[in-house]
């Protein structure tokens, strides 16, 4: 099911090959920086770049004996490239070359997202326009309160998901910067030239001061982004979970042909994608903590953060990838019920009328708020427990017909006029 919504590319950017081969990538844009500078020679960087290259296995299997996985890689690129790999990882430390390759691969893997986000978004806008007047319920505590509109519900999550990509755009910028400092961060056999000669040829910003390592604040922006447009995933889903239900039925997820809902009951349709985003949902948001856990570290750095991140880089976007996808896919194919909403707008006899009755008795009578709220509230529970039509009630009881006149009431019973505002609405969402 994975391999359905998440990208290819995606999933190949976090094979180990993939990630070595990052490695590399730095390895030999610290070399062309230090031939620009004159350190090697154009012989040497020639033969660099034509050798330098790695067998996979091999690497493993000098892991085995070394323990150390950026000497493993080291020892097999100096296998395929011979004498000239003496000036490969000349005056760096291991995290000159895995920080920077993280952010090549953050910044690839946050490329996808961003394009994933601006495939929702055109579908939540395209919804919002489709069904933009299309009266629903509106519901607070789960229970009515005033009509709104199906397309108004899909113009609020538009807007959202745009701060969720804005937020994670933001997040993508601050972990494109790279790190090519050395031990401490002080240069002590580099320099910043040389550092920024390297930067500029992977495309990546400096880190304006760095340690060891490139500071886990960064991260843990990406990360928590990551999270809050998680939240935002599971907010929708819960929604259309919600709006499914048998008591409600204004929306169903798609059902293919041949699908099964339940292995014991043949009438079950459920809203399952729905459903599993919401727990990878909470997935992504649990691994953005373990992201803030990693930015205390001691002193200039030490190794706690690694492990964390061999998990939570690939899982947390792999898990986006797909969620964003698979989202867009469900709204897609999305049914969606207008008779249903019709019917459960009447569901509640007309009681969601009851606060332009009661302003328009203090506005418009003159009576004191609770006096009119108190006569309203009379009138409404006795529709609710007689299941008789509230319009009716107002419109013949003599007290509210002495204050108001029938043209005014009727008038107020407009369900329409609830959505006065709508255009309003969305030339503030999407004009921006």
């Amino acid at each position: 099911m994975i391999d359905r919504y998440t990208r290819p590319e995606m999933g190949a950017l976090w094979t180990l090959r993939r990630r070595l081969d990052a490695w590399l990538e730095v390895e030999i844009a610290v070399c062309e920086a230090w031939n620009r500078l004159g350190v090697i020679d154009d012989e040497n960087m020639a033969l660099i770049r034509e050798k330098a290259d790695f067998d996979l296995e091999r690497v493993l299997e000098i892991e085995e004996r070394t323990r150390h996985d950026v000497i493993a890689f080291l020892s097999a690129v100096e296998e395929k490239v011979g004498p000239a790999a003496r000036f490969i990882h000349l005056g760096c430390t291991s995290s000159d070359i895995v920080d920077t390759a993280n952010a090549l691969l953050l910044t690839r893997a946050g490329q996808i997202i961003l394009e994933d986000f601006d495939a929702l978004l055109d579908t939540l806008k395209r919804m919002a326009m489709r069904y933009k007047g299309r009266l629903c319920m509106g519901r607070t505590h789960g229970i009515h309160a005033e009509p709104t509109s199906f397309g108004l519900k899909m113009a609020g999550f538009y807007a959202e998901f745009s701060r969720h990509r804005a937020r994670f755009a933001d997040a993508v910028a601050g972990i494109r910067v790279g790190k090519i400092s050395g031990a401490v961060g002080t240069y002590t056999l580099l320099t910043p030239e040389l550092e920024k000669l390297a930067c500029d040829l992977l495309g990546l910003e400096v880190d304006p001061v760095s340690t060891q390592i490139i500071q886990r604040d960064r991260y843990a922006h990406y990360f928590t982004s990551l999270a809050v447009a998680a939240g935002g995933v599971e907010r929708l889903c819960v929604e259309l979970r919600h709006l499914q239900r048998t008591e409600v039925l204004e929306v169903e997820e798609g059902f293919a042909r041949g699908q099964k809902g339940s292995s014991a009951m043949p009438h079950k349709k459920n809203p399952i994608s729905a459903e599993n985003m919401t727990g990878l949902s909470r997935l992504i948001r649990s691994n953005s903590l373990a992201a803030m856990e990693n930015m205390a570290l001691w002193h200039e750095r030490d190794i706690s953060h690694s492990s964390v991140e061999r998990v939570i880089m690939p899982d947390s976007t792999i898990l986006m990838d797909y969620v964003l996808a698979r989202l867009n896919s469900l709204l897609d194919n999305l049914r969606v019920i207008p008779e249903n909403m019709e019917r459960n707008l009447n569901a509640s006899h007309g009681l969601y009328f009851s606060q332009r009755v009661l302003l328009a008795l203090v506005e418009e009578a003159g009576m004191p708020r609770q006096e009119a709220y108190e006569k309203v509230q009379e009138l409404a529970m006795h529709s609710w427990e007689s299941k008789t039509s509230f319009p009716e009630l107002v419109m013949q009881d003599p007290f509210v017909s002495g204050k108001l006149s029938r043209e005014r009431l009727r008038a107020l019973f407009d369900p329409a006029s609830c959505l006065a505002h709508e255009d309003s609405i969305y030339t503030r969402v999407f004009s921006a």
